[in-house]
């Protein structure tokens, strides 16, 4: 009876503490930040925004040289003009002005839409391949550590290298 009875408490605990470690959710974390700046299709997109970037400013400088050419030969023979041409010329050279800063407001709406065009099928992928790993190794939830992101502490698993491994890289 007292073996007995030593096997039930055995048993009942080793229950309670099965059920116990169960209860438990199983957290991880990775720095997606970190991760997609490594992703090897980040490189391409860096140098494709780049580029765009370079050809719009070559585009805004070439016009802002014209505007200050224009003004420097109105200014020169403003003299020789009569008040009437001269108010014209100033509009064209308002207008001028005008069409190269929505010219500049424009490239900025078209890098900002290309970056994110190019940025998100590769935080897409990033986040498939977190949440393949993730699942694949039990984990109830991944929280982001990067910078800023919420995480105080960071102490759990670190999934970057399986996921950059899942990633191939």
């Amino acid at each position: 009876m007292k073996h007995l009875r030593s096997i039930l408490l055995a048993t009942t605990l080793s229950l309670v503490a099965s059920f116990t470690s169960q209860a438990q959710s199983k957290v991880a974390h990775i720095s997606t930040q970190e991760l997609v700046q490594a992703m090897p299709e980040m490189q391409n997109a860096k140098s494709e925004l780049e580029k765009l970037a370079k050809t719009y400013e070559t585009d805004i400088q070439a016009m802002a040289t014209e505007l200050q050419n224009k003004y420097k030969q109105y200014e020169a023979e403003s003299g020789t003009k009569t008040d009437e041409e001269n108010g014209k010329r100033a509009q064209e050279l308002q207008g001028m002005e005008q069409s190269v800063r929505q010219y500049q407001a424009q490239a900025q709406q078209d890098l900002q839409k290309k970056e994110f065009d190019l940025l998100k099928p590769i935080t897409e992928k990033a986040k498939n391949a977190i949440l393949k790993v993730g699942q694949a190794k039990g984990f109830d939830y991944v929280l982001d550590s990067s910078q800023g992101q919420g995480v105080i502490f960071a102490g759990g698993s670190d999934l970057m290298q399986d996921v950059k491994t899942e990633l191939g890289f």
